[in-house]
């Protein structure tokens, strides 16, 4: 017969209060370096590599989920850039947007794994983003300058030091195979067309006979378009005035006047003085098709940064208030209110609550709801990164709660306009037509859907247009 011993259980020794455990020394696989994102390497003011290391905390940032312009300038304060630098930076960038599908799907057949930590991928695909350019359009660098100057901003960097090789190997690989990279890296829809897969098909899905030149009008730089002042001046006054300035423009719209070549604000004759604003030639559509005359009562709903708001004011004296949930862009809608001489009542409230109003109706209601933006993607390239398919129903539900709260504050016979800068039916059409039928409101001529564009007579945003008016009875 077999004696069967006990079974012992034994107690960890860190269960004793006398003897605390020995620390367990980790696996090198399991070390996580403390990251650095907002270390300062010492680079040259004026250099490359400067620029490519804000441009990259920018982008790594917006894969992180925030915005370009507040990545923007985390990266200025990070990298301590000049000016001048920071216009590189934010060249840099944007073009990265605009281009990210093609260069990840890139950066994946160059490497077995995503590389670490998120800064290295996003500096890849900046230097990848400047010596690749699509279409044959001269680098804007030397594109050995770009692999050593890229390579400089790893070395110096302690998140990325470990992989300087690779970055070295990674871009001299490119311009060894370029064509044969490029040849498998655009069979895949988002290298091809730099948006997610969901978006693409979206956009098949909603425009099947034209959904490839919306993905590339997405893709172009947009214009420079500036709203000619009529209080002030006349469009014809305005672009002799250009002229005069060495300045080329073209009229493309009752107001719209786009610059030939984009500059800063500062150095567009006669915009301190309140001539022009920069504003969307498609966007300039909204204040004349509410026909405001002197002495209505108008809302701007939504109304940051302010751009409709003081078209309005242009057109007609009004007793207007801007209403925006943000206190930061409202300020915005202040200061340019204030250069162009002009004066409204500004609160800083949700559009979807009622305790802001003090129970006047409005003549006239601008609705510019919230939406996912998919139609100004030209200007704002990082939108289509940001968004995740379920945002536009997301958004549609809050944007009805608001159309349904503001139009209680209309009057009997009183107009309504409801924008949105979209380009997805469910967030426009869909969302015109539900509330037509809710409120009983009749629908007047509005453009409807404008896709984007960017042709010789029409250069505009995509943008949606419906225009109800509140029965009396």
């Amino acid at each position: 017969m077999t004696n069967k011993r006990p079974t012992l259980s034994i107690k960890p020794a860190a269960a004793k209060a006398d003897k605390p455990a020995a620390p367990r020394m980790r696996a090198s696989f399991e070390v996580k370096p403390v990251l650095q994102p907002g270390y300062r390497p010492d680079l040259k003011p004026d250099s490359l590599a400067l620029c490519l290391l804000g441009a990259a905390n920018a982008v790594a940032q917006v894969r992180g989920g925030a915005a370009l312009p507040q990545a923007l300038l985390t990266a200025f304060g990070v990298t301590a850039a000049a000016p001048q630098a920071r216009g590189a930076i934010q060249d840099i960038a944007y073009r990265t947007m605009r281009q990210l599908g093609r260069s990840e799907t890139l950066l994946g057949l160059m490497t077995s794994k995503a590389p670490e930590p998120p800064m290295l991928a996003s500096l890849l695909c900046c230097a990848l983003t400047l010596i690749d350019t699509p279409d044959g359009a001269e680098p804007p660098y030397e594109v050995f300058t770009v692999v050593d100057q890229a390579v400089t901003v790893a070395s110096s960097h302690p998140d990325m030091a470990h992989a300087k090789g690779m970055v070295n190997a990674v871009l001299r690989r490119f311009l060894r195979e370029r064509e044969e990279l490029l040849k498998t890296a655009l069979m895949q829809p988002v290298a091809q067309w730099n948006y997610p897969q969901w978006w693409i098909d979206a956009a098949k899905a909603a425009y099947p006979a034209n959904w490839q030149a919306i993905l590339a009008a997405g893709n172009a730089q947009p214009p420079l378009t500036l709203r000619v002042n009529v209080r002030k001046t006349t469009v014809e006054a305005y672009i002799q005035l250009l002229a005069d300035a060495g300045m080329a423009a073209t009229q493309i719209g009752p107001s719209a006047v786009r610059l030939e070549k984009a500059l800063g604000v500062a150095l567009i004759p006669g915009f301190d003085e309140g001539l022009a604003s920069v504003q969307d030639a498609g966007a300039q559509l909204a204040a004349p098709l509410l026909d405001v005359q002197d002495g209505m009562r108008v809302l701007d709903a939504c109304a940051a940064p302010g751009g409709k708001t003081c078209h309005l004011l242009e057109l007609a004296q009004l007793e207007l208030t801007a209403l925006d949930s943000d206190p930061m862009r409202l300020e915005r809608v202040g200061e340019n209110l204030e250069r162009l001489g002009l004066s409204a009542t500004l609160k800083a409230f949700e559009a979807q609550t009622s305790v802001w109003w003090d129970g006047q109706q409005f003549d006239r209601i601008l609705a510019d709801v919230p939406c996912t933006a998919s139609g100004i993607v030209r200007r704002h390239p990082d939108i289509r990164w940001l968004r995740r398919k379920g945002d536009a129903l997301q958004l549609a539900t809050l944007s009805a709660k608001i159309l349904d709260n503001l139009w209680q504050m209309l009057r009997p016979n009183g107009k309504l306009l409801f924008v949105t800068c979209s380009l997805w039916p469910q967030e426009s059409e869909a969302q015109a037509a539900a509330f037509a039928v809710r409120h009983n409101a009749t629908r007047l001529a509005a453009p409807g859907q404008l896709l984007p564009t960017g042709t010789a007579v029409q250069d505009h945003d995509g943008l949606f247009y419906a225009l109800f008016q509140k029965n009396a009875t």
